[in-house]
């Protein structure tokens, strides 16, 4: 999950949807690469108790399986702490930084049916490894016009990865977030972003409501503090129309 500009619900997507997939069954691995460490803390891991962290992993101290631990909700996490702000600039200096992600993954991949990675609100050295490893992007985008800025930005790195990096990566799609069904003007943007970037849009569009607010306080995701809602409901569907898409 990648999108430069903060506050779109990129956390709260990989947290919900990671729990959607483990519901299904799915063995699943969520991947915190954001110092904010907010995925570690949503999901009931104290980023200040972590004893090997993604940053260890990145500059080569630690295995991957080192930094995995059980999360909520029947998912593995790969956790982050404020210390991973700093592994940029020391990554900057090394060959082939871009790939450095792929090959740790590559050493879990026969442990996992889908690892989920979620990105900093940024086009840096941690974002393009990201781009490098995954198989596919989905930008979360809540439905307002100031969110249009930067996802023109983010494709063009995406065309450079594809070119340079990683020509398997697919543009998954637009995962509509923060969406208020009475407002024309959020109807207005969900039409209109398809359209503008060629991507297609995944539904339903995940809704605006508190409830999101509330479960990270807990360490758990909307699917478990409030599994009937309207924001659960949608990211079960979500989740359902991947999994058909990944599995069949």
């Amino acid at each position: 999950m990648a999108n430069q500009k903060g506050g779109v619900a990129k956390t709260t997507t990989v947290a919900s949807l990671g729990a959607a997939f483990a519901e299904q069954g799915r063995r699943v691995l969520l991947v915190d690469l954001d110092a904010q460490a907010c995925l570690t803390f949503s999901l009931g891991v104290d980023p200040d108790s972590v004893q090997t962290s993604v940053h260890e992993v990145l500059l080569g101290q630690a295995a991957l399986r080192e930094a995995i631990v059980a999360g909520a909700e029947g998912v593995d996490l790969v956790p982050a702490v404020i210390d991973l702000a700093g592994a940029e600039a020391q990554l900057l200096t090394r060959p082939g930084r871009e790939f450095v992600l792929r090959s740790l993954l590559e050493e879990v991949a026969g442990d996992y049916d889908l690892v989920l990675l979620d990105c900093s609100p940024s086009l840096g050295v941690l974002t393009l490894a990201a781009l490098t490893a995954a198989h596919g992007l989905l930008i979360p985008m809540p439905c307002e016009m100031l969110s249009h800025r930067g996802v023109g930005q983010l494709l063009d790195t995406v065309r450079d990865v594809t070119r340079l990096l990683n020509p398997g990566l697919e543009v998954v799609g637009v995962l509509p977030t923060l969406f208020d069904g009475r407002s024309t003007h959020a109807q207005a943007v969900l039409a209109d972003v398809g359209e503008r970037y060629g991507l297609p849009v995944l539904s339903p569009p995940i809704p605006k409501t508190i409830r999101f607010a509330e479960a990270p306080a807990v360490g758990r995701s909307i699917l478990t503090t409030s599994r009937r809602s309207k924001g659960a409901l949608a990211y079960r569907e979500v989740a359902a129309g991947l999994a058909a898409r990944l599995w069949g």
